[in-house]
């Protein structure tokens, strides 16, 4: 497609094309694939740095491109984030222990279109507490893809996350959103996972967008650390993140990122 002959609106979001959901698909296929088949990477003593290795070859067998890798000097092609770690972790050394839990997320350009998402994974025995923040975050999620339908807004889609969060006794992460995508990483709008009914953007068919909340146990304030990429909690309390991309079709939203074997949840449910 040339993105020239695409319209953008007033806020500057791009409208793409009924035919543009194809690529997206594609895109958005091969990464949920990739994440389908770290179910079995994914264990009591494994690296992170060797789930990163595996997510590398398996772009590369695709003959896909790493979105990732040289962005803004990043050298992974995916980020992991356990525990604590809210967003943007660097895989390394680190083994995981009984109990963790970590969010692996990937995007992969495949004929110039970008497929971005990410799930969380147990190693070991889930605890009740981890159990229930993945619930909530998987469900947030959920409910705000509900609200994605021509006529709403971008404020709706933040406060059905926010208010269903919050009602669970948990916190929305602020500092980071979800962010529009298609033949480029980030573009406009800017998608946050809190806000107020009727605010924001209108929705319309061809918008293209990531929903990816990060929920905190505890509060929901968080720093970069030394590395200058990853995301902690602030208070040190768990975090949980889901992340699916979207298209707005006529009636609803068309999902790029689902998950062929409805591995999409830990308990392995769609």
């Amino acid at each position: 497609m040339d993105k020239s002959k695409s319209r953008v609106t007033k806020d500057g979001i791009r409208i793409y094309d009924a035919a543009d959901h194809v690529g997206m698909h594609k895109a958005g296929q091969l990464a949920a694939e990739i994440l389908d088949a770290m179910v079995d990477h994914v264990f009591v003593g494994q690296s992170t740095g060797e789930i990163d290795r595996i997510i590398t070859q398996m772009v590369e067998d695709a003959g896909a491109t790493s979105a990732t890798i040289g962005y803004r000097g990043y050298q992974h092609a995916s980020c992991i984030s356990v525990n604590h770690v809210v967003c943007h972790g660097i895989p390394g050394d680190k083994r995981l222990k009984d109990g963790d839990i970590l969010n692996i997320d990937v995007t992969v350009i495949v004929d110039g279109w970008f497929g971005d998402t990410s799930r969380m994974y147990v190693a070991g025995k889930l605890s009740r507490k981890s159990e229930r923040l993945i619930q909530v975050t998987h469900d947030a999620l959920m409910l705000g893809i509900e609200q994605v339908k021509p006529g709403n807004t971008f404020g709706d889609i933040g406060h059905a996350i926010q208010s269903y969060v919050e009602s669970q006794r948990m916190s929305v992460v602020r500092d980071f959103c979800g962010h529009g995508l298609g033949q480029v990483f980030h573009a406009p709008p800017n998608v946050l996972h809190y806000g107020r009914e009727g605010s924001g953007p209108t929705l319309e068919e061809g918008m293209f967008f990531t929903i990816e909340p990060m929920v905190n146990l505890g509060r929901p304030e968080t720093k970069i650390l030394a590395d200058d990429w990853t995301a902690v909690t602030r208070d040190k309390s768990l975090s949980a993140q889901f992340e699916h991309s979207i298209g707005v079709t006529s009636d609803g939203a068309d999902i790029f990122t689902l998950s062929p074997k409805g591995l999409f949840h830990p308990t392995y449910t769609a």
